[in-house]
């Protein structure tokens, strides 16, 4: 342990103790803490504390500090650096320090928030500060990198979530890439009827944009399209863009529907929920974008070799090509906003659920294609086994939501607002129809929603709470077995039709492309923000930006609101002429490195190369996020990062397991 010697101090260090309100104080002995951080180490020549450092009274102070003290570096002992660095360090370069001479201690996330025992709490965190203090004796002043920054943006999703912040980009000037897997743009909200709580027609109000989309001069549309693979940082991602042909040139094809009515093969229609028909070769809806026929090869008789070729036979446009062939496409783009919308949870996990047209069980999304007038029943609620108008119509909600033991254990946010709408839906189209709606709560957040379930209750749909134990046929009627939960009643109810609401679970592919933008997932598959409150559309990787169901269940207003979230801070990059890489990165001691090459398969960034002619690894700062795995690994010691050096490192571990002081 440093002793509290009479020597000139190597640097002259100040830190500043917060309370935090109680927050810290309440578990720490803050001034203590301050106190004996003076007390045993001889380069803090400034040591106090502070109610709210991040307030101006309390930037003030350390400013005066920085100047009457002649500070050369100093630490703050407060929060997450993740809340405060920025401040501290912007506030250190205004009063002439270099920002990189600034530490956060974090005492109230790791240490005061974990602890009870005040005793406890404060050794914790003078050995926490302690640690800080032996870092910044020896950090180097840094400068950040500087970066040229492509004024491209990458929309990865055509819902109406990138379709929003596509259009924001576009409109403010800046050339916008639309990446999306399916033949058309849209995502669920174009298989809707209509959307809560005002009823009005889906169609109605995407249509305008999907138009917007589609002849915008800023806006580049790629369909049956995914991104296999990206490289590089913010301001210059190198993106590979896989596209599947559509064997149709929508340059050429007209539209006339005559290749359509040519195709012997019929299969179920995917944007129908697989409710309605499709053939191989189809239109998926009447205003989708773009607005141009698409071959399914994989339900097609035959294209390698050719079987069939009644479509193009009959096409005088000669629109469509057996030859087209998949290709890579490669862009560069300064920002990625990832949009990857939802899938429904496979009812099929749940046994107990007798689910299938045949047995009258379908999902939200199938009877959303019944009540659209242009769905396959032509806005008819039909029984699917025999296409008869059901008397009776149970809606059963959270399918696999709140169900921590076995299936998903979160709320999928909406589905009680769209079963309300669904149920008074059905009521309008009849209303001597026997309508009911099982439940575990009802969760209506949201402006309007929980008078939308008024009204659907006030229609006569009767809700029931409880969560049905089975599902199954009997004869020509479905039954549903469950217990009233609030009379402790045990029902057993016959259905002519059962509507399911499944839970939201990420689209398919999402782990893949988390892989290959080296984005983080949660628990459930979704997408992690950076920081839920402060930065709610920002992943960990600096320029990867995520908006939409992409991170949670969520309605459309909401997931409107976060495109726009998201195009906004897209902006925020794309606008700057140029950027500043964090310079805490990777350094090569080429007198000392042996050429393993080890380091080269463990860095997650591919920021490091090879230097054949001097037989040394070379560092691409502008690549390398500072994560040390390069240097842990490096059997030679010739990797170090900067202001983590070893010596620094080996302090830092001492100054953790100082013995307690009385």
């Amino acid at each position: 342990m440093p002793s509290p010697e009479n020597k000139k101090p190597k640097k002259r260090i100040g830190v500043f103790v917060c309370h935090c309100g109680k927050n810290i104080a309440e578990t720490v002995d803050v001034e203590r803490v301050a106190k004996t951080i003076k007390e045993e180490y001889p380069d803090v020549v400034f040591s106090t504390d502070n109610h709210y450092l991040c307030s101006e009274p309390g930037q003030k102070e350390i400013q005066d500090a920085i100047r009457g003290k002649n500070l050369e570096s100093f630490i703050c002992a407060c929060c997450s650096p993740s809340m405060h660095e920025a401040t501290f360090r912007s506030l250190a370069e205004k009063s002439g320090l270099n920002p990189y001479q600034v530490e956060i201690a974090n005492i109230r996330e790791q240490c005061s928030w974990v602890h009870s025992d005040i005793k406890e709490g404060t050794e914790k965190a003078i050995k926490i500060v302690g640690t800080k203090v032996e870092k910044v004796a020896e950090n180097e002043s840094l400068t950040p990198i500087s970066v040229d920054v492509n004024k491209d943006c990458l929309v990865i999703g055509g819902g109406i979530t990138g379709i929003q912040a596509a259009l924001d980009l576009a409109d403010a000037g800046y050339k916008v890439t639309i990446v999306e897997r399916a033949p058309y743009i849209g995502g669920h909200m174009a298989q809707l009827s209509v959307t809560f709580p005002t009823l009005d027609c889906s169609q109605c109000i995407l249509s305008p944009k999907t138009s917007a989309v589609a002849h915008h001069k800023n806006i580049e549309l790629i369909t049956t399209a995914e991104v296999v693979n990206v490289s590089g940082f913010v301001g210059n991602f190198s993106v590979d863009i896989k596209k599947t042909p559509r064997y149709v040139d929508s340059d050429l094809c007209n539209i006339c529907g005559e290749c359509e009515k040519a195709c012997p093969v019929i299969v179920p229609s995917e944007y129908d929920g697989g409710i309605g028909p499709r053939k191989a070769i189809y239109l998926p809806f009447a205003q989708a974008v773009p607005s141009t026929y698409v071959l399914d090869a994989d339900n097609c008789l035959g294209i390698h070799p050719l079987v069939c070729s009644k479509c193009k036979d009959v096409c005088e446009q000669n629109a469509i090509n057996y030859d087209m062939q998949p290709e890579i496409i490669t862009r560069t783009f300064g920002v990625i906003i990832v949009a990857t919308g939802y899938d429904l949870y496979n009812i099929n996990k749940i046994p107990e659920y007798a689910f299938g047209p045949d047995v009258d069980v379908i999902d939200s999304l199938q009877f959303e294609r019944m009540l659209y007038v242009g769905g396959p029943t032509n806005g008819k609620v039909l029984r699917p086994s025999d296409h008869k108008k059901p008397e009776t119509v149970v809606f059963v909600q959270c399918v696999g939501s709140r169900d921590p033991e076995h299936h998903m254990a979160y709320c999928s946010k909406i589905c009680c607002t769209y079963t309300g709408k669904h149920a008074m839906l059905m009521k309008k189209k009849d209303p001597n129809a026997e309508v009911y709606v099982f439940y575990i709560d009802i969760r209506a957040a949201g402006r309007g929603y929980e008078e939308f379930i008024q009204r659907a209750q006030e229609m006569g749909v009767v809700y029931i709470r409880g969560k049905p134990s089975k599902i199954f046929r009997d004869g020509d009627k479905t039954k549903l077995w469950v217990a009233n939960t609030l009379t402790g009643e045990r029902l057993e109810v016959e259905a002519d039709l059962v509507v399911l609401a499944p839970a939201i679970v990420p689209s398919k592919g999402t782990k893949e492309l988390a892989n290959v933008l080296k984005a983080s997932l949660d628990e459930y598959g979704f997408y992690k923000e950076s920081h839920m409150k402060l930065r709610p559309v920002e992943s960990y990787i600096q320029g990867i930006l995520i908006a939409g169901v992409a991170l949670s269940p969520k309605d459309i207003p909401e997931s409107v609101a976060q495109g726009s979230a998201a195009a906004s801070k897209a902006m925020t990059i794309l606008a700057k002429p140029k950027l500043e890489h964090e310079p805490i990165v990777a350094t090569v001691n080429s007198e000392v490195c042996v050429g393993c090459k080890v380091c080269q398969g463990l860095c997650p960034y591919d920021a490091l190369s090879f230097d054949n002619e001097n037989n040394v690894s070379v560092v691409n700062e502008v690549l390398c996020e500072g994560c040390g795995t390069c240097v842990s690994a490096c059997p030679t010691g010739a990797l170090s990062l900067k202001n983590y050096s070893t010596d620094q490192l080996e302090k830092m571990i001492k100054a953790a397991l100082r013995t307690e002081t009385t």
